[in-house]
């Protein structure tokens, strides 16, 4: 018989790629032109044509034994120091290669972290609302998870329940920004509130508090904002990044830790994260991936398509009545539910085959999530639906 641990895990197991199957089976039945999928946050736009080069380039030039064999755990020596050298640049930061160690995604850089730093039953406190995997990524390396409440009115978080939750057991503060799944940044003069409780907390109980800032959404931002990089304002920061946003490579699975260079007891925190790559069974990063990222550092994706889509889906949907927060960054929009129980206006939304998740699944009811990174088209598509939907409310 499987852990009692697991069999928990299987019973909470991720609604967004269960909405996701049923997507499917939905588009089987009906045709998938027929069917809305907002469920799961999938990259759709193309990949950037220098990483497609850098791909060729590698398999073409690079010795095969060097380009798919083992390196330090912590990574290329030659891509840390890039990626170190890239962020310097753009942030006004001081890293060295040193503080880099290359992940599997963002997903295995959160869980190196937690694997460093917590004992059993320390807390890490999550912003809600958050991505729902950080429930899983605690409990891994025995940690209990606590959530802190937002201010709805501007989905930043309430830094009063904020401050009254950091407690002598909380090790560590995880920020996702910008937000998944609101699409929210938090603010500048939000993470300097933030720091200076931490910092306050921290000569309090004595220990050190991490901030660990989860930034696979960096690069997706609009209307000029900026999202800020942590290391500046606090300095026991750890930055988990994934390339599978900006690039469109989420099954590539690659992304780093930063630390930054003022932690505390900063050389053995960055051999911890090497050693955990190793003993979780990550072992290093995928060594094509760590290669071909170098070589496109400064490649992006086509944030206007997504901003495209934003403007779309957002003001139809306000124009019909609905209530949203109007998103930022990343490619997200959260949707007040017009039923008090969100559970049953999902189910109304799939009668008009519109695929939506619950933000119960982010520990926010009432609220759900769409993800507009789809094709244009559909949404085109999808806004008779959305019409309907609104009627069965009277909303307009």
């Amino acid at each position: 018989m499987i852990s009692k641990t697991m069999q928990q895990q299987i019973a909470g197991s991720s609604a967004i790629r269960a909405m996701f199957l049923e997507g499917k089976e939905m588009a089987a039945k009906l045709g998938a032109e027929n069917v809305y999928d907002f469920s799961l946050g999938n990259p759709m736009t193309p990949i950037p044509e220098e990483f497609n080069q850098a791909m060729l380039d590698l398999i073409q030039t690079e010795s095969s034994l060097e380009l798919h064999g083992y390196m330090d755990n912590a990574g290329y020596p030659e891509t840390r120091k890039i990626i170190a050298d890239n962020l310097n640049k753009r942030f006004g930061t001081d890293f060295e290669g040193k503080h880099i160690t290359m992940t599997v995604g963002a997903a295995g850089a959160l869980n190196i972290v937690f694997k460093a730093i917590l004992d059993p039953e320390d807390e890490v406190l999550a912003l809600a609302p958050y991505f729902g995997e950080y429930r899983g990524y605690t409990s891994n390396h025995q940690g209990i998870l606590k959530e802190v409440a937002p201010d709805t009115a501007t989905f930043q978080p309430d830094l009063k329940d904020f401050e009254n939750k950091i407690t002598a057991k909380t090790k560590a503060v995880i920020i996702n920004n910008p937000v998944n799944p609101t699409g929210v940044i938090y603010s500048e003069e939000t993470i300097e509130k933030m720091a200076s409780i931490m910092r306050k907390k921290q000569e309090e109980y004595g220990h050190e508090i991490y901030m660990v800032s989860d930034e696979p959404y960096r690069e997706l931002v609009y209307d000029g904002n900026k999202v800020p990089f942590l290391t500046k304002y606090y300095d026991n920061t750890f930055v988990t990044y994934s390339f599978s946003k900006s690039l469109s490579i989420p099954g590539e699975r690659i992304g780093y830790v930063a630390v930054s260079p003022s932690i505390a007891d900063c050389e053995q925190v960055c051999s911890a994260l090497s050693v955990a790559n190793r003993i979780m069974g990550f072992v290093n990063a995928p060594s094509l991936m760590q290669k071909a990222v170098a070589r496109a550092i400064d490649a992006t994706t086509d944030v206007a398509y997504y901003d495209r889509n934003r403007q779309l889906i957002y003001n139809k949907l306000v124009e019909l009545g609905f209530t949203c927060s109007k998103p930022q960054g990343a490619f997200y929009l959260f949707i007040k539910s017009p039923d008090a129980d969100e559970k049953k206006f999902v189910e109304a939304a799939k009668k008009y085959h519109i695929l939506l998740v619950g933000g119960t699944t982010f520990s926010c009811p009432g609220y759900v999530r769409l993800a507009y990174c789809v094709s244009y088209e559909m949404i085109e598509r999808s806004l008779p639906a959305f019409e309907k939907l609104a009627a069965e409310y009277d909303l307009a």
